[in-house]
């Protein structure tokens, strides 16, 4: 049996259509049949077998010798049938007696047809013979033109073997390929890991950001009542609006009246007389911001009286926590796009990690304010109709009434608890989750 390791599908099958040419019975193990990686595998140490693969493939399972008895009588034998016991007892004959011919033949003979960029690869091909205490041989075949040698190898070899009077297409054994392959090994392993040990660095920035967001969400989660954090929240929105219009140290005709009521009106859900506000006299920032905050708590107050405290507090942590999870998502895609590119800031003479680092940092700060002002400004506008227990019943008889379908009415009314999906008992032909059932 003879495994050929390649390292690529496109190399895999270029192989495959040279024996295939030459009438060489084979399978091919790579990515793109990886459904029948087991029967392959298990096929793959029968003598005269021939089974190309990638360095992926298949890794992880034992080529056995003769085959893989159980992979053989799970395919071939029927359990209830009358004649299972003689057929298991004829499969095992014959996998003993194909074992016995491939370890005749030496066992498994693993070729490749260049060296991987890594050792350890090379080592897991070669690792692939000998399992189970059986026999096995390895060959690597290398070319001064493949990948390997030909970026990372020594550029004098190729002249100098050309003047030693080697001509093209003889096979090259010596000391100097085996050094030069180590080396150039050597080289593509040492750049890998100063690879991975930078993006270990940027991951470290993203990892700090996660933990302070997931301890808030649990936190969050844990809390019966948010009213607190909301509130805060809030606050912080209104010091922002404030902010806004009135820029630190500007005079009072600087003041920009219609962008306070516009964001007040966004934010808040408030018609505030900011014009007259602005127009009194002795009035500074200060009483602007505590004045605003006020009308923003009576409104709130209101609210809740009106839908019920209970069901304000669970409207407020469950909004609270889809929007932080939306921000953090929409914050994650914005890191990656700016991981992708910040390497060119070397160019301007600058270290792409402290960039990354900085322009990282004010992100999230943004991911903060957005955080507060989108759940102030989603719970400021947020309605919960629920209709009550009389008019939920007149609709459900409606509907009843009008499709004369007595199994779409119960699946709309199943014991007054109404499915998102089906329609809504008003009669409005909508889900209920797009009409009654909104949030």
């Amino acid at each position: 049996p003879v495994l050929v390791g390649t390292i690529s599908i496109e190399k895999s099958e270029s192989l495959s259509k040279v024996l295939t040419s030459k009438k060489i019975k084979h399978q091919v193990l790579n990515a793109r049949f990886h459904e029948e990686e087991a029967k392959i595998i298990a096929q793959a140490g029968v003598p005269g077998a021939v089974t190309i693969a990638t360095n992926m493939a298949g890794r992880g399972t034992d080529i056995q010798l003769g085959g893989n008895l159980d992979m053989r009588i799970a395919d071939e034998v029927k359990p209830d049938s009358s004649t299972a016991d003689k057929d298991i007892t004829a499969i095992t004959a014959e996998v003993e007696k194909l074992k016995a011919e491939a370890l005749a033949a030496g066992g498994l003979y693993v070729v490749c047809t260049e060296r991987h960029e890594s050792r350890r690869i090379d080592n897991q091909l070669r690792g692939r013979t000998g399992r189970q205490g059986d026999p096995g041989a390895s060959k690597f075949f290398l070319s001064l033109q493949d990948d390997l040698m030909r970026i990372f190898g020594s550029e004098k070899l190729d002249g100098m073997l050309q003047k030693l009077g080697l001509e093209e297409g003889e096979a090259i054994i010596h000391p100097w390929i085996n050094k030069a392959v180590e080396k150039a090994q050597t080289k593509v392993e040492a750049r890998n890991f100063e690879i991975r040990k930078q993006l270990l660095k940027y991951d470290d920035v993203m990892n700090d950001q996660r933990s302070v967001i997931f301890d808030q969400r649990k936190e969050i989660m844990r809390a019966t009542d948010v009213q607190e954090t909301v509130s805060d929240m809030r606050y912080e929105a209104v010091s922002t609006i404030v902010a806004n219009a009135i820029p630190q140290g500007s005079y009072h005709d600087q003041w920009d009246a219609d962008q306070m009521a516009a964001d007040a009106q966004r934010v808040l859900g408030l018609n505030v007389p900011a014009a007259d506000w602005f127009k009194e006299d002795g009035i500074a920032e200060p009483e602007i911001e505590e004045r605003l905050a006020e009308e923003a708590d009576k409104y709130m107050a209101e609210k809740a009286v009106r839908l019920g405290p209970d069901v304000m507090r669970m409207a407020e942590k469950s909004l609270l926590l889809q929007v932080l999870d939306q921000q953090w998502k929409e914050h994650l895609l914005r890191l990656d796009q700016l991981r992708q590119g910040i390497s060119l800031r070397a160019y301007a003479q600058k270290d792409p990690l402290n960039e990354y680092k900085r322009e990282a940092f004010g992100m999230f700060e943004q991911l903060l304010s957005g955080l507060r002002e989108t759940t102030t400004m989603v719970l400021a506008h947020v309605e919960l109709r629920q209709p009550d227990e009389e008019s939920a019943a007149q609709a459900g008889s409606t509907q009843t009434e009008t499709t004369g379908n007595a199994s779409s009415a119960q699946a709309a009314m199943p014991s007054g608890k109404v499915a998102r999906n089906a329609p809504c008992p008003c009669g409005s032909g909508k889900k209920y989750k797009h009409c009654h059932g909104k949030i």
